[in-house]
């Protein structure tokens, strides 16, 4: 049996052995951990690859679209850089939120993505960016060219879910929104995060 190349032996490592994508920072490859039909969230472990069991949802909030990450990118300086008063980047690779017209069920995908613009989240002081992209080719959503396209309940859904997640009544909520940006600085927060990744894990 002849395999095409390249021919990986063992699965790669989502975040380190997936391609970004050759039309980054446009279109980039985001692998989904949790679907908008999830009250657990899920995570994938930095050092087997594998998807994990994060937390159950301690609230009734559940993602209003497919939510994971793009790999090869990581939030440190360069992406700190660009959020009015964070002290760091959070460490993570980008998240990314993907609209998709027919539903998708399952995490552990991955699939192109057409980024159109991002949610400026601050996390106890992280910068913790959210970008936002559509499905490449989806049939609805296909035409959103920026964030501003959308119709603005879906965004303030997205704002709810974020500023929510991890609420506990009682506690002071760390998380906040503090802006909506579009197409143009979504590009320049995924080329930072893949300078990010080329300073502390190399080209």
């Amino acid at each position: 049996m002849t395999f095409p190349k390249p021919f990986y032996r063992y699965r790669p490592h989502p975040w380190h052995g997936l391609e970004i994508g050759p039309e980054a920072p446009e279109v980039v490859h985001a692998f989904i951990e949790i679907t908008p039909f999830d009250s657990v969230k899920y995570e994938v472990d930095k050092m087997t690859g594998y998807l994990m069991v994060d937390r159950p949802q301690r609230s009734s909030s559940v993602p209003p679209t497919l939510y994971g990450f793009v790999p090869r990118t990581y939030c440190h300086d360069r992406v700190r850089d660009l959020m009015p008063g964070a002290t760091k980047g959070d460490g993570d690779p980008l998240d990314i939120c993907v609209f998709s017209e027919r539903p998708i069920d399952r995490s552990e995908v991955i699939l192109k993505a057409r980024v159109v613009g991002g949610l400026q989240m601050l996390d106890d002081g992280e910068a913790d960016d959210k970008i936002v992209a559509i499905l490449t080719n989806d049939q609805v959503w296909g035409l959103i060219n920026d964030i501003s396209d959308f119709p603005p309940r879906l965004i303030e859904r997205l704002e709810h879910y974020f500023t929510t997640y991890k609420l506990v009544p009682g506690e002071e909520n760390r998380a906040q929104i503090l802006s909506i940006y579009g197409h143009e600085h979504a590009r320049r927060v995924v080329e930072a995060s893949m300078k990010d990744y080329e300073d502390v894990y190399g080209g």
